[in-house]
This record gives structure tokens, sequence and C-alpha cells, in this order.
């Protein structure tokens, strides 16, 4: 898979993105691509943060912007505004994964705003067990969006499941979405951290595996 970074020589995981403003809750959309400019449901209710317009933008310069095939796993997808900006952006598939029947359901309905249900799988599941049935089916990508609350510390324990399962490829990278009063580790999990960017109370880390 090909990729062109403006500032990384890699391609990405990410965990969480900044999903603040309440506004943005009841307004997404694509930021740009092939589906640029489509809107995109929010999940009803004040539990989910979908990652900011603002956020969203900002990260996909930081990793693309824009990509050449690949496979993408977006976790505790939310609304799935990740995975599907990154499949506007070229990548090829994404899995989504969230544990909420809510938010499942607004999943398949923002793939079908842009019809890209044939290159995707959506699944009801806890993440930590998707990643182990991921693995079992020799799964690999080269994208991972894992977007914890904030209030949940597992980010080190999700990238201990990616590395026990062999799901990141060998020139993926894990992008890592957290509160910024939070400090990630530069070494979790034979993972390396390249960068850490804030985003007002959101900050985005970004490993790559350790040579």
């Amino acid at each position: 898979m090909n990729h062109t970074f403006l500032c990384l020589p890699f391609p990405v995981f990410v965990v969480g993105l900044g999903r603040n403003l309440r506004k943005e809750r009841t307004c997404m959309r694509v930021i740009s691509g092939v589906y640029k400019g489509k809107s995109l449901k929010a999940v009803p209710g004040m539990k989910t943060r979908p990652t900011s317009d603002k956020v969203k933008e900002a990260l996909f310069h930081r990793i693309g912007p824009y990509f050449e095939g690949g496979s993408g796993l977006d976790l505790y997808a939310g609304t799935g505004s990740l995975g599907i900006e990154a499949i506007s952006r070229g990548i090829d598939s994404c899995v989504f994964v969230d544990k909420a029947p809510q938010s499942v359901k607004i999943i398949k309905q923002n793939l079908k705003t842009v019809a890209v249900e044939e290159h995707t799988e959506v699944y009801c599941n806890d993440v930590l067990r998707a990643l182990s049935a991921l693995g079992k089916r020799k799964k690999t990508f080269d994208i991972i969006f894992m977007d914890p609350p904030y209030h949940k510390l597992v980010i080190a324990g999700l990238l201990e499941g990616i590395a026990e399962m062999s799901l990141l490829n060998e020139k993926g990278i894990v992008i890592c979405e957290h509160h910024s009063s939070s400090t990630l580790s530069d070494e979790i999990a034979g993972f390396t951290k390249q960068s850490t960017e804030r985003y007002g109370d959101t900050s985005v880390s970004i490993y790559e595996r350790a040579e």
C-alpha cells in the first residue's frame, strides 16, 4: 500500500479524536475526497463524542492527506466518521467496531449515505473481543482508528491487543486520541510513539511498530 504523507512516512492507527462541540454532534460531514461534503448522522444523546471537523481535517493532513489503497479499522467507531473519511480519501476497505447497538445503527446509515457498504464490515462487539476475532481471521490493517472514552484508560491495553493479534501491517501506524491531560508512554507493547499533537482538550498520539 502506498501513502502520500505530509509529515509522517508511515500509515496510521487512530485512538480517539476531539469530540467535544455539541454543535458538531448534529452536523458532521466528509471533509475531503470522493465523498466530500456528504452529511453524516450523529448518534443521539450526549455519550458519544463525534470527531470535530477541525480535528479530523488536521489529523488527515498529518497522515495523508490521501491514500492509494489499503485497509482500515475503526475501533469505538461511534458514527464511523473516521473510517468513512479514510475511504473517501482512498482507503480500499474498513472494518467498524462499536459495542453500542445505537452507534452501529448510525454507522450503517452513514455507510449507506456514501454508498460504500460493499467495502466495509460493521460489528456490534466489545473492542478487545473484536481484536481477538479479527486476529483469528488473520486480518491485518494499514490504518486503525481507536477512540475510547476519555475516562477509560485503555489505550495501552488496546495496543497490546493489536500487537498480540498481529493486526498492524509492517509499515502501519497507530493513532491514539486521548485527553490532553493524559500522557502516553513513548514505548507501549512494541510500538514507538512518533508524535503527539494537541487540539484543545484533545490530543492525538501516533505510534509505529518499533524497529
